[in-house]
């Protein structure tokens, strides 16, 4: 189940936030556990079993982890934790690729194993919905137990509503436990708070419905494109999109899981802060998937060492960590390949820019970290590397002459060009900073005349939000095209 679907908006949730009012207080953690396996149940109907066991593991391994805390076994049995959570991602995640990787590697040799009746076939493996985000927000969970950082949860039906919660089940953002400890145990919903988690769910749904979905269509459809059909015109207006759709597809849902948690009496962290503003790939990562970013920072890069050893010892800590942050993407060389790109770039940025402060070159960089950005995408949406690198070929104007009949033009509708004007106007922080002045300006004076354009200003923001609901509601009734690409990871 998703957020943008009909099932979800005008059954699901309604049922969710009247259950959750009626209950009593102390009953509500068990009532959202409820829900949110039912929730995943809905598309993984026999995996909700591995996330029961997850949730099972994780809370003994808690538990374990402080009971160990004065033994020698203690760092034993946090290896035990952490093996235990990457080898079931593993398993689902990356068994298939891992056998084809050593296939390749092999090469003749595999002809001569199956001889001797070794087999390195491997039946297609399931890979469960959310199991990356689920994965590493359990591992969070005993890392910081075996740190000190958080006690031990003692009732097993807040460790199951922290891993499994819906609101952020599917593609986060990752919570810490640390985070919301103190609202599993006590939390009060006030009428602003929902009031704010439904504005912001709306804004949420609107980025993924009106921006991300319309803009998946020309996206697609490039990608798709054989390279003697792919135009230099074509694959830019592609990408383009791409790097649209995904911003928007992802900072909506967390948008809507942010609004979402809210409505229940959960502050979750922001997750995106205008990423294609940035002027380095360092700042990128820095405003883009924050959680996964950070997590990364404080459970491999730091643990690593950090930035406190010689430099090349830093660069391969870089490298290292992207590497991983491309494949917990996707089990495929193309996403290894897209984190390795990241990590050069960020090494080359340690090595040559010293000085990350404002400076007239301002404007240089931003060019230069959206170009990186974009390219990145091309290597991020390919299904192999050879289709990136004919993209990559077309958007330079080395693309084939078959696609000439075939123009940009016909990709960009009117409706297409909307959305990519409200999607470029989106990803930079515009609105929030004109919303910001028109409320300093209308709360500087008691005067009636910006008392009463305040009042306008609330009632145009009222229709506005009430005018996107509709749209979404009557785009997904229509059974448009409704994409949502971290399902996948």
């Amino acid at each position: 189940m998703v957020f943008s679907s009909v099932v979800f908006l005008f059954l699901f949730l309604p049922a969710v936030l009247a259950a959750h009012a009626l209950v009593p207080r102390r009953g509500r953690n068990l009532l959202l556990l409820f829900f949110s396996l039912l929730f995943y149940a809905w598309g993984e109907a026999f995996y909700v079993i591995l996330m029961l066991g997850s949730i099972a593991m994780n809370y003994v391994f808690g538990l374990w982890v402080e009971a160990s805390r004065k033994s020698p076994r203690h760092r034993l049995v946090l290896g035990c934790a952490i093996a235990a959570n990457l080898g079931a991602l593993a398993v689902f995640k990356y068994s298939s690729f891992l056998l084809a990787t050593l296939k390749a590697v092999l090469g003749d040799l595999t002809v001569f194993l199956s001889l001797v009746g070794i087999s390195l076939e491997l039946k297609p493996v399931h890979l469960p919905i959310g199991i990356s985000f689920y994965t590493f927000q359990a591992m969070s969970y005993v890392i910081d137990v075996y740190r000190g950082q958080v006690p031990p949860e003692k009732r097993p039906v807040n460790v199951g509503l922290y891993i499994s919660m819906f609101p952020q089940l599917i593609a986060g953002p990752i919570v810490r436990y640390r985070d919301i400890a103190a609202q599993l145990g006590c939390r009060a919903i006030t009428t602003s708070d929902f009031a704010y988690g439904v504005r912001r769910f709306i804004v949420g749904l609107g980025k993924k419905v009106l921006i991300a979905n319309t803009l998946a269509v020309p996206a697609d459809r490039a990608f798709a494109l054989a390279p003697d059909r792919l135009t230099p015109g074509i694959a830019w207006l592609g990408v383009v999109a791409f790097t649209l759709q995904i911003y928007f597809d992802f900072a909506g849902y967390s948008d809507m899981a942010i609004g979402l948690g809210r409505m229940f009496g959960f502050r979750f962290l922001e997750n995106f802060n205008y990423p294609y503003i940035s002027r380095s790939i360092r700042e990128f990562w820095k405003r883009w998937h924050i959680s996964l970013s950070s997590w990364f920072r404080d459970y491999l890069y730091i643990p690593l060492g950090g930035s406190r050893r010689s430099p090349p010892r830093v660069y391969l800590n870089l490298v290292t960590v992207f590497l991983l942050c491309g494949l917990w993407h996707g089990a495929s060389w193309t996403f290894a390949i897209w984190g390795l790109y990241h990590g050069l770039f960020l090494v080359l940025e340690r090595v040559f820019v010293k000085d990350q402060r404002p400076s007239p070159l301002g404007p240089l960089r931003h060019i230069y970290a959206v170009v990186v950005v974009v390219v990145g995408w091309v290597l991020f949406r390919a299904d192999t590397f050879g289709q990136a690198l004919a993209f990559l070929g077309a958007m330079l104007g080395l693309g084939g002459t078959a696609g000439a009949g075939s123009s940009a033009g016909a990709y960009l509708t009117s409706e297409v060009a909307l959305a990519m004007a409200a999607g470029a106007l989106g990803s930079t922080p515009v609105v929030p900073w004109l919303a910001g002045r028109f409320r300093t300006y209308t709360s500087a004076s008691p005067a009636r005349g910006r008392v009463v354009l305040a009042q306008a200003g609330s009632f145009a923001a009222l229709v506005g939000l009430a005018a996107i609901l509709v749209a979404c509601g009557m785009s997904l009734s229509a059974g448009t095209h409704n994409p949502f690409i971290y399902f996948r990871f």
